[in-house]
């Protein structure tokens, strides 16, 4: 069988478990020719246990309308604001401190997210996370003082 040809490939955020033609799954996906029913049953069926959670998508599209999708773990701006449990970062995150979030907490969010960092190493994770977190307007605290 010949291989399928790559048309493009594109990113989406959905909340797992909710995927619906509406916008903006349907619009992005229509105008690329791909299936939008067959996509949201088989987003909302391997996004079950992340419900509610924002899950990034990479969906790449052949020539023969099909596509293929890799979900990735969630932004680390929403892993840390769940963490502290606010809403949103700082308007001024070097004026205005929003929550603080303990080194524990901070490691924990870089081991999730190491698989979907350019980071060569949990150390370099936690910096990619502790970088978020103060443009955020979160404070990183020791926890084991």
């Amino acid at each position: 069988m010949a291989e399928k040809k790559v048309q493009g490939k594109f990113k989406l955020q959905i909340v797992g478990n909710q995927a619906t033609p509406a916008p903006p799954v349907g619009p992005a996906l229509g105008q690329r020719k791909i299936n939008i029913g067959k996509f949201c049953q088989e987003f909302n069926a391997r996004t079950q246990n992340r419900k509610g959670e924002v899950v990034p998508v990479e969906i790449t599209f052949y020539t023969d309308h099909s596509f293929t999708f890799e979900t990735r773990t969630s932004p680390t701006s929403v892993l840390l604001l769940k963490a502290i449990q606010v809403e949103k970062g700082s308007s001024e995150p070097n004026k205005k401190v929003v929550g603080q979030i303990t080194d524990a907490q901070v490691e924990e969010i870089a081991k999730i997210k190491l698989p979907d960092l350019n980071a060569g190493n949990l150390q370099a994770a936690i910096q990619c996370v502790m970088g978020s977190a103060k443009s955020m307007g979160i404070q990183v605290v020791n926890a084991q003082k």
